[in-house]
């Protein structure tokens, strides 16, 4: 599972009664307008906060705080577990610490919490019923709740708590097609606007290499594949693609081809590439909270699929893959 593991690499209700109806509050009288004010919020709020990622008995809790300025967006996000982990963000700039200040080489990628929804919110209607579900109170903020209930089952339901007052992201859930929570984030403490600590914003650390430079560097070789042969039959209606590069293999000559398609809220990866005749690789299927990596061997070449969907969807597009020439 080497393509796997080098990219990838991280609540109540109260005084119900005294809640507003969600149909009388004019922010949710148009889901889209709602969404939007949503995905603005997650770039544009100054917050700090403690929140906990949880899948099945995995715990993780993290510190983040955010801020915007003349500068631009800068965000610092750190573990409370374990080894030290912490990255700081300016704008492109990413700084990663783990341990004793070491600089880790890869970049994370992919929407984190809580900036979880798209900037293009185009895709989400055709894909998913949107519906408005019941407000409670998150962290001590009054929440507005939104499902995206998928339209076959080919994909994971999702349900979004988010502050009445600014829009700001505060829970989020992927559940299965039975209902059960595979996957949560939510905030435990957050505090939005006043006056938060900047002293951790840096442009510049002396001897230190941001990591979009250091990853721009390792990943040099990396070049837009249009025409790569390899096809996805199989890809779940509703599912786009948003890019196809031929990509650099840390310590070898050889390349994998990568696709990445998405449906306005989950993300798919493709990545293919040729085996040498001493790899010892095991195909199958892993899962980690919501995501599920499966991969098969074809015609010499490892295919393997990420995705945030449910087993059967990476299997269904794994076993979909065919070279069909150049």
């Amino acid at each position: 599972m080497r393509i796997a593991a080098a990219n990838l690499v991280f609540l109540a209700v109260l005084l119900l009664g005294m809640i507003p109806e969600v149909s009388a509050d004019p922010f949710l009288q148009d889901e889209l307008k709602w969404l939007e004010t949503m995905a603005f919020a997650a770039h544009q709020t100054n917050y700090n906060g403690t929140f906990v990622y949880q899948y099945g008995s995995h715990v993780e809790t993290s510190r983040i705080t955010h801020v915007v300025d003349g500068d631009g967006e800068h965000g610092r996000l750190e573990g409370m577990d374990g080894v030290r982990r912490e990255i700081i963000r300016n704008n492109d700039q990413v700084w990663c610490y783990v341990g004793d200040n070491k600089v880790r080489m890869e970049q994370r990628g992919g929407r984190e919490f809580p900036a979880l929804l798209p900037d293009q919110l185009s895709l989400l209607n055709e894909n998913y019923q949107i519906k408005q579900a019941e407000d409670v109170r998150v962290a001590g903020f009054h929440a507005h709740a939104i499902v995206f209930q998928p339209k076959d089952n080919l994909r994971y339901a999702h349900k979004m708590w988010a502050d009445s007052d600014s829009g700001l992201l505060l829970k989020a859930e992927v559940s299965d097609e039975r209902g059960a929570v595979i996957e949560q984030y939510a905030f435990t403490q957050l505090t939005i606007g006043g006056n938060i600590d900047r002293t951790w914003i840096v442009r510049d650390k002396p001897g230190m290499v941001p990591i979009a430079q250091q990853h721009a560097a390792a990943h040099k070789a990396d070049t837009p594949s249009k025409a790569s042969g390899w096809l996805v039959d199989a890809m779940p209606a509703g599912f786009r693609k948003v890019t196809e590069i031929h990509r650099s293999m840390h310590s070898r000559e050889a390349s994998a081809i990568q696709m990445v398609f998405s449906d306005g809220l989950a993300g798919v990866s493709v990545f293919i590439e040729k085996m040498d005749n001493d790899e010892d690789d095991h195909p199958g299927l892993t899962s980690q909270g919501a995501i599920q990596i499966y991969s098969r061997v074809t015609d010499e070449h490892l295919i393997t699929v990420v995705g945030e969907v449910p087993p059967q969807t990476v299997m269904q597009i794994a076993d979909s893959i065919r070279y069909a020439g150049e």
